[in-house]
């Protein structure tokens, strides 16, 4: 395994002669509907950089949205997955079943919140999975309506489009969707703002404003599910203030709906704990876990309350490719590196360096609405000077300029001014605040 220096380096305009003829056939051979935000191609990948095949090396402050979070080409992955491509890369669990898959559902009980007995399934995106644990809910409670919130992103699949909040791009001219799925408010403190201090601070009172929309719009008798980011990825990674979530999964619990944490964006070290919901003690009934757990490789989770889980008929659950053995090799390596390398206390130093300087860049730029977020996962939302209205035309800006300079970026929200930073667990200070030095000369020329 080629070890990538980790050092931001450009030898030609962005993008260079060798993406811009991949582009040409990228353009001739692969749909239209598939966007790219970067203009360049890969070639290598390591640690927090990543290098494409003009050899411009890039400060790498996405991590692939959250799925590298131990690095790219973690070496235990690199390990595992060697060795389990000679031994075999597919049987299908449901046909003749393997040790990886039952070893990464031990792991899963292990590691997500609660004292209880659990159970898990195996997929493989973050959107089979939430459709899975949306399954499983209406199977244990024999109700069908669902709710999600204001902001939210679950996936690309039809049910998860619409449990998805924002149309463009996600679902527009995709309906018709999936019935008997409704919308409650989310706690937005930044937002919440504008209309009552003690609603963006107060979260227990921002519960009871969703309680009383889901209420009116369903009530809890017909209810399976609640599903909800800890902390909202696509949609802006926006933290809801306080005592938010506690409170709805207090609702559920009294009322019998499973309360579904959707952790595919924060699970696994991204925040600064295991999972998002330990920053409220929260033990959600059922989990659902992709991106980061596995490396980079294809794999998903929902694990939960052994009772909930057991609901589904036998072989109501299942997926030719789901739990790839090659996958499950490199979720039990990742684990292993993120235990081993102490990697849940460094996405808190992570934290420490981006918030100090992105306050002290706040501090002098009006345009820089709120800093927020946790661990290895912070945002900024960019505003017009002088009030709260999104800019998302600053935010295409200032992308695009800390593209041409070396270092990937990625934009959220709603409203699409929303700038978020997934630097991999791995990367080092100085590239952090190499990369955050782009950030700040590119907003300054803007």
């Amino acid at each position: 395994m080629s070890v990538l220096e980790q050092s931001r380096h450009l030898v030609t305009e962005i993008p260079g002669p060798r993406s811009r003829e991949l582009a040409e056939r990228k353009n001739g051979a692969v749909s239209r509907a598939v966007a790219t935000t970067m203009p360049v191609y890969a070639a290598r990948a390591f640690g927090g950089i990543v290098e494409d095949v003009d050899g411009n090396r890039f400060i790498d402050l996405g991590s692939g949205i959250a799925v590298t979070t131990i690095g790219n080409s973690a070496p235990r992955v690199v390990d595992a997955v060697r060795r389990q491509v000679g031994e075999f890369t597919h049987t299908c669990f449901m046909i003749t079943p393997y040790e990886g898959y039952v070893a990464v559902a031990e792991q899963l009980a292990r590691l997500t919140p609660g004292d209880f007995e659990k159970r898990s399934a195996l997929f493989n995106s973050g959107a089979e999975a939430v459709e899975n644990a949306i399954k499983i809910a209406r199977a244990y409670t024999r109700r069908t309506a669902v709710v999600a919130f204001d902001h939210a992103y679950h996936g690309r699949t039809n049910l998860t489009m619409a449990l998805t909040a924002k149309s463009m791009p996600y679902k527009h001219s995709f309906g018709p969707f999936a019935p008997d799925v409704y919308r409650a408010p989310l706690s937005y403190p930044f937002r919440d703002a504008q209309f009552s201090k003690e609603l963006a601070t107060d979260g227990e009172l921002a519960a009871r404003r969703a309680i009383e929309v889901i209420d009116k719009q369903v009530g809890a008798v017909d209810l399976a599910a609640v599903v909800i980011e800890p902390i909202q990825g696509e949609g802006g990674f926006i933290v809801p203030a306080e005592g938010f979530l506690g409170a709805l999964a207090d609702w559920c619990r009294n009322n019998g709906v499973v309360f579904i944490a959707d952790e595919v964006q924060t699970g696994f070290a991204r925040t600064g704990a295991m999972f998002a919901c330990e920053h409220e003690c929260l033990v959600p009934d059922l989990i659902v876990t992709a991106k980061g757990i596995a490396g980079g490789l294809p794999l998903s989770a929902v694990t939960g309350r052994a009772e909930i889980m057991d609901a589904p008929h036998p072989g109501g659950l299942g997926g030719t490719y789901g739990g790839n053995p090659l996958a499950c090799a490199a979720a039990l390596a990742a684990i292993e590196t993120i235990e081993a390398d102490g990697l849940v206390e460094r996405a808190r130093r992570i934290e420490t360096v981006m918030k100090d300087r992105l306050n002290r860049l706040q501090a002098g730029d009006p345009r820089i609405g709120d800093v927020r977020g946790r661990g290895a996962m912070i945002a900024i939302e960019l505003v017009k000077p002088g009030g709260v209205e999104p800019d998302p035309e600053l935010t295409r800006a200032l992308c695009a300029g800390c593209h041409a300079a070396g270092v990937i970026v990625l934009s959220c929200g709603t409203f699409g001014n929303v700038l978020r930073f997934l630097p991999p667990l791995t990367i080092s200070d100085e590239l952090l605040h190499e990369a955050l030095d782009v950030l700040s000369d590119v907003l300054a020329n803007l």
